[in-house]
């Protein structure tokens, strides 16, 4: 038995959207160590995109946006599998078609969605799969690890992260009821994916992050997705109701001599 004893264990994975993707390298760690991946994807169109990537892996469409899908994607993987070892949630959206704007003039309308899609969803994924997931089961989600930082280019998605992260805390302790199912997520620095890509000025962010860590060198998605695939194992077995912080130590390092010589000189 190897040391993440993940061999003929079952997962779904949930929000994979090219190679790049967080949760597609989880899913090849996932596999590497012996397990069996079906993923979920928000649309048809996304679904035909990935064709090449996922191969001959199972896939179902669902769009956590509406609670319907959900209930529909619980219903199909019980009749074709009938239980998970685990979940990974790498789901989020932000409506940024208007450009950015100031917190205070995001709009009602955006917000909710966005909590809908980023944050509730893992409360309603969890409430639909109860029934299919082992008595030992490992939900993981991603999420940030800026949560109380007030970047203004992320806009309204920091307190939509951190109610992610709250909603799995409270997932772990109401699941705790009657079963051993652990809630954690990995709170990530910033990442090259194509979502981030979205997210006005990132670049510049990005570059500054990479000049806040310890090592000088920005997260890579393997590094995320190692931290992801050892919650989902047995070996995680005692961590429960976390927010594991993978920065690279960019959140301790705000007085770094270099950083603070560039910004006098600025």
């Amino acid at each position: 038995m190897s040391f993440l004893d993940l061999e003929k264990k079952r997962f779904l994975v949930m929000g994979v959207a090219n190679r790049k993707s967080v949760a597609w390298s989880i899913t090849k760690s996932l596999e590497d160590a012996g397990a069996e991946v079906i993923h979920s994807v928000r649309s048809e169109a996304r679904l035909k995109s990935l064709e090449k990537l996922l191969g001959d892996r199972k896939a179902y469409v669902c769009d956590v946006e509406y609670p319907e899908q959900i209930n529909a994607l619980a219903e199909q993987v019980a009749g074709d599998y009938g239980g998970l070892d685990g979940i990974v949630h790498s789901i989020a959206f932000a409506n940024y078609s208007e450009g950015f704007k100031p917190f205070h003039e995001t709009v009602r309308k955006d917000f909710l969605q966005a909590t809908a899609i980023s944050a509730f969803s893992l409360v309603e994924v969890a409430n639909a799969f109860k029934p299919q997931l082992s008595d030992a089961a490992s939900v993981v989600s991603i999420g940030i690890s800026s949560t109380d930082v007030t970047a203004e280019n992320y806009g309204y998605m920091a307190p939509i992260k951190a109610a992610l992260e709250t909603a799995s805390c409270n997932l772990a302790k109401s699941f705790s009821a009657d079963t051993r199912v652990r809630f954690n997520t990995v709170n990530a620095g910033p990442l090259k994916t194509s979502a981030s890509a979205g997210i006005p000025g990132y670049i510049d962010s990005y570059l500054y992050a990479e000049k806040l860590t310890f090592r000088k060198q920005n997260l890579t998605t393997q590094e995320v997705a190692n931290t992801a695939v050892f919650l989902l194992s047995p070996a995680s077995s005692g961590i429960n109701g976390q927010g594991i912080v993978v920065n690279a130590g960019m959140d301790r390092n705000y007085f770094d001599k270099d950083v603070i010589a560039d910004a006098m000189r600025s």
